[in-house]
């Protein structure tokens, strides 16, 4: 399955601490607090049925060159067009970039 680069919060860690510490621990890239915009957020629930909140981010600009950093974890990397992902995408990330491309900046799912 495809997945964006993700993970969860650490305690006392904010959702863009998280993306900057998560971006740079799975590919490899450093990005900037300010380089970051939210641009969907989801309430879901995940193939357990346990809810979880999805944030969505976009990245103006990042450094470094990004590369597998999880090997153990992650079979590779690559880049699809937000319209026309690969039907092995979790679903609820091809849902998140879908709404992101309508412009809608937060939906529910599951419930």
């Amino acid at each position: 399955m495809l997945n964006l680069p993700s993970g969860k919060l650490y305690d006392g860690e904010d959702v863009f601490e998280a993306v900057i510490r998560e971006g740079w621990e799975e590919t490899g890239i450093v990005v900037a607090r300010e380089a970051l915009r939210v641009v969907h957020v989801m309430h879901f629930r995940n193939p357990e049925g346990q809810p979880r909140i999805g944030w969505f981010f976009i990245a103006r600009y990042w450094e470094g060159e990004r590369r597998n950093m999880e090997p153990h974890k992650c079979a590779g990397l690559s880049w699809h067009p937000g319209d026309q992902l690969p039907d092995n995408t979790v679903p609820y990330n091809a849902l998140g970039i879908a709404h992101y491309l309508k412009g809608e900046p937060f939906s529910v799912h599951g419930w």
